[in-house]
């Protein structure tokens, strides 16, 4: 049995897909069920980190655990999701952990307190006993949902860091990697930094968008200082934000394009035009003509 926390997300629902599609015996962890919606077969269970009792009753029977945290860097001394993953899963036996971290999330720049909690929470994973397989994505396509409403709208859409490059990742590449992690062998201990195949900025990003909905899109570049107000108002820590700065505007961080997808999977990493073909729904006119 393999246990999918966070399974309402973008890479845990895909990840159900491709699980329950292949026959594997799969369920689905979400602190909501009655709003999941999954594949035929699934099992879905109510649990929550933050809760250990749910947890002790969500790995009853699992031997792997995909791993996720929605818990924010800085909302804690330390990452305490990842505690209470390793500590229930050695008890309940699982056999292998495939957890999902960041880009840069082996880095141990003391310095840096993003750096330091991703590190912290990969260090807990590692030295639960269990076997191990790290996941690092960099910026996700799916970002660009939050400009849905805006487009749908009057399509003027306001990015902050709009000419700041990445390599943004289909989440569908990273459910991928996390399949073949989980059901393969071979991946056990092994750390795999992930990465789309091209070099965009959100700028870049919104005249594909207009492209493939055949509409003219209005870019409204946000300030530093206006981007780093919307995350203290979003309740970000202070030093949160201060180093989230610094890695956009200074550093090249994400800027990298990493094979790892065709190497683990066998297919190449989908495009940003792919993956705004497959979700152009999401930023369709109601009664319009997109």
């Amino acid at each position: 049995m393999i246990l999918v926390a966070g399974a309402t997300g973008n890479v845990g629902g895909a990840l159900l897909k491709q699980l329950a599609g292949h026959g594997e015996r799969v369920r689905a962890m979400t602190r909501r069920p009655g709003a999941a919606v999954v594949p035929d077969g699934v099992e879905i269970v109510r649990a929550d980190f933050d809760d250990r009792a749910s947890i002790e009753a969500a790995l009853v029977g699992v031997d792997r655990l995909f791993f996720m945290s929605a818990q924010p860097p800085g909302s804690a001394p330390a990452p305490t999701h990842e505690q209470m993953a390793a500590t229930c899963a050695r008890a309940a036996g699982v056999r292998h952990i495939v957890k999902l971290s960041v880009l840069g999330g082996g880095g141990d720049d003391v310095h840096d307190p993003i750096t330091r909690w991703h590190h912290q929470a990969e260090e807990t994973i590692r030295a639960s006993g269990i076997d191990w397989t790290l996941l690092r994505p960099g910026r996700f396509m799916s970002n660009a949902l939050q400009w849905a409403p805006m487009i749908r709208g009057y399509g003027k859409v306001r990015i902050p860091f709009a000419f700041r490059p990445s390599t943004p990742i289909d989440p569908r590449d990273i459910a991928s990697v996390a399949f073949h992690a989980l059901t393969q062998p071979g991946h056990a201990g092994k750390s795999y930094e992930l990465s789309g195949p091209e070099l965009l900025t959100p700028a870049e990003e919104l005249e594909i968008l207009g492209k493939v909905l055949n509409r003219p899109l209005e870019l409204i570049p946000l300030s530093s200082a206006a981007a780093s107000e919307g995350m203290l108002r979003m309740g970000m820590p202070a030093e949160i934000v201060e180093a989230a700065l610094r890695r956009t505007e200074i550093s090249d961080h994400g800027t990298r394009i990493w094979p790892t997808v065709e190497e683990v999977t066998g297919h190449a990493q989908r495009s940003f035009a792919d993956w705004a073909q497959a979700h152009l729904d999401a930023f369709r006119r109601m009664g319009g003509p997109d």
